[in-house]
């Protein structure tokens, strides 16, 4: 009588059988997801904010505070939400949190008051910006490992599409049905749309389906690139890469959310209409494409650390030139400016984690640096808020955040990427 070997692996699914390789899928649904974050992000409540403040009885100083301590408080979801993503996987995270954010955005689009709007913007920050950015970050990288460049420079593009579909479409429905049906548009596109799309596509990995991973994992990685130990949680933060990493991200992630909250004022004081903040937006995505694909081009033949000091640099000259926006061509190229630092920052933190500190504890090392940048973009609006408060423009704000964020760039420049040889190299060039 003979017997079989075991499987060492399950099956595989339907996934595991496409004739190409089903990380690819995993990549589109994950940049669908952040998307999907919108409602819950500062950009996406930039886009309601004048209407929202014009239908509930609170004003600009009051709705920056509650954006502050709501951004806050969802802040936390951020390294619970990687624990999850690191036991349970993609799967059920991205579905059930697709659902809940849903939810909520379809009770804030029925608010009528201060306090009920205080909790949904906290709900959907918890849900959006923490939870469902971190699920989405982390699902490729769980995919891909020789060619997760490539991987996350499709990712950055298909987002990066999908908000500049999102900006002007949300912008024109606000400004022609309300705030009210925007936001129920968008709760009923995650819950019927979103979170089924999750629950067909996503796996938690490749093993999952059966497959063995990224078909070029051992083939298409320079030795000197490759992480031979996936490090844990604690190990990742005790290096200084980590913390200045993540707080060159954090930066970007201050400015974008202030600029996004209150762009629409900040270009009116300096004589824009409405129209031309949406274009201001759309074109700053637009070339957030850019900034991705030469962030990608860059990233192995500069390194992360001259791409991210790079970056920081075109971001302030792009802060030290709002103040002396005069024409709609100056608009745009300015806006131009800031969306390929974006795209630089971007791409890092996009691909840099998984570089850096392998899989093992993936969810919770994105979710500590997702943590950070969303305490970020709290501070944000508050910052410009309080600036604006006290002197009356917002170009005090712009200069200081200029010179903070030439500093973060230098310090880019004084740290190696953990276990990579050829960080070393150039860091002693």
């Amino acid at each position: 009588m003979t017997t079989s070997a075991p499987n060492s692996s399950p099956p595989r699914s339907w996934l595991g059988r496409l004739p190409f390789y089903a990380g690819w899928i995993q990549v589109g649904v994950a940049a669908l997801a952040m998307v999907g974050t919108l409602p819950g992000r500062t950009q996406g409540l930039g886009l309601i904010t004048e209407s929202l403040l014009r239908d509930l009885p609170v004003d600009r100083g009051g709705f920056a505070r509650i954006n502050f301590w709501a951004t806050l408080a969802g802040s936390l979801a951020c390294v619970g939400f990687g624990r999850l993503m690191d036991r349970f996987g993609a799967r059920v995270v991205l579905t059930a949190v697709s659902l809940a954010l849903g939810t909520v955005v379809l009770g804030m689009s029925r608010v009528g008051t201060v306090f009920g709007l205080v909790v949904a913007i906290t709900l959907s920050r918890a849900l959006g910006q923490s939870a469902l950015s971190v699920a989405s970050l982390t699902l490729p990288p769980l995919w891909f490992s020789g060619r997760l460049p490539k991987a996350m420079a499709g990712y950055t593009v298909a987002l990066s599409v999908g908000f500049m579909a999102a900006f002007p479409g949300v912008g024109y429905q606000v400004e022609h049905s309300g705030w009210r049906a925007a936001w129920h548009t968008i709760g009923l596109a995650l819950v019927a749309g979103m979170a089924p799309l999750a629950f067909v596509l996503v796996r938690r990995s490749p093993e999952a389906c059966g497959l063995a991973g990224d078909p070029v994992s051992a083939a298409g990685v320079r030795a000197s690139d490759e992480q031979p130990v996936d490090s844990t949680f604690g190990e990742a933060l005790q290096t200084p890469f980590f913390w200045v990493m993540a707080l060159g991200s954090t930066l970007y992630g201050l400015v974008a959310s202030g600029l996004g909250l209150f762009n629409e004022s900040i270009l009116q004081e300096r004589g824009f209409a409405t129209s031309e903040y949406h274009s201001a937006l759309a074109v700053t995505a637009m070339t957030g494409l850019a900034g991705n694909f030469l962030g990608g081009g860059l990233m192995d033949r500069v390194g992360p650390r001259r791409l991210m000091a790079a970056s920081l640099g075109l971001l302030a000259l792009g802060l030290a030139w709002i103040p002396h926006l005069q024409s709609r061509a100056e608009l745009f190229g300015q806006a131009a400016l800031m969306g390929i630092a974006g795209g630089g920052v971007s791409v890092l933190f996009f691909s840099i984690w998984r570089r850096a500190f392998g899989r093992r504890e993936l969810g919770r090392i994105q979710g500590a640096a997702q943590m950070l940048t969303v305490i970020g973009s709290a501070a944000g609006p508050v910052w410009f808020a309080e600036v604006v408060k006290a002197g009356g423009s917002y170009a005090p704000a712009f200069r200081i955040l200029a010179g903070i964020v030439v500093l973060a760039g230098l310090g880019a420049l004084a740290v190696r990427v953990p276990g990579s040889a050829s960080e070393s190299r150039r860091a002693s060039a």
